[in-house]
């Protein structure tokens, strides 16, 4: 048994330890939000906080977790940095297909979380390796910009 700190709640499950993270949150938590995209931490839609860093879940071994804080897309709302990411997300559109945005917002509010007002080289750093098959990274620049200066 394997207990794991999800959004602020403790979750206990039977998994083993080599299973990714990525698993245990769609399959046994029922957390769908963060999406498998390629398996091999390269496409960033699996993207989730650990201790507040973004990380690729679909590699991290559920036991190389310990008691750090994991958040979800479904978590990071209840952050203030979080909510202004997908406030923003909302207001400049930035969503077409949306399969890639849970990690493109996990990233972005783990830019903001660090770095209150990025300029375009530490967006560009941060975002480096979310990628969005529709091309939408023009709005999710701007969104971020915006939500750097949401009050």
């Amino acid at each position: 048994m394997t207990t794991l700190q999800v959004n602020g709640e403790s979750r206990t499950v039977d998994v083993p330890a080599d299973m990714p993270l990525l698993w245990v949150l769609r399959d046994v938590l029922g957390l769908t939000g963060t999406k498998f995209g390629c398996g091999i931490a390269q496409c960033g839609a699996c993207t989730v906080h650990v201790a507040g860093a973004p990380v690729r879940s679909c590699q991290l071994p559920v036991g190389s977790i310990g008691e750090r804080a994991i958040t979800t897309i479904e978590g990071v709302g209840a952050t203030a940095v979080g909510a202004k990411v997908q406030q923003a997300w909302l207001d400049l559109e930035v969503i077409q297909c949306g399969y890639c945005q849970s990690g493109q917002i996990m990233s972005a509010a783990a830019l903001l979380s660090a770095t209150a007002n990025p300029d375009d080289a530490d967006i560009d750093a941060a975002m480096a390796g979310n990628i969005c098959r529709c091309g939408t990274y023009v709005r999710i620049r701007e969104a971020i910009k915006r939500a750097a200066h949401a009050t």
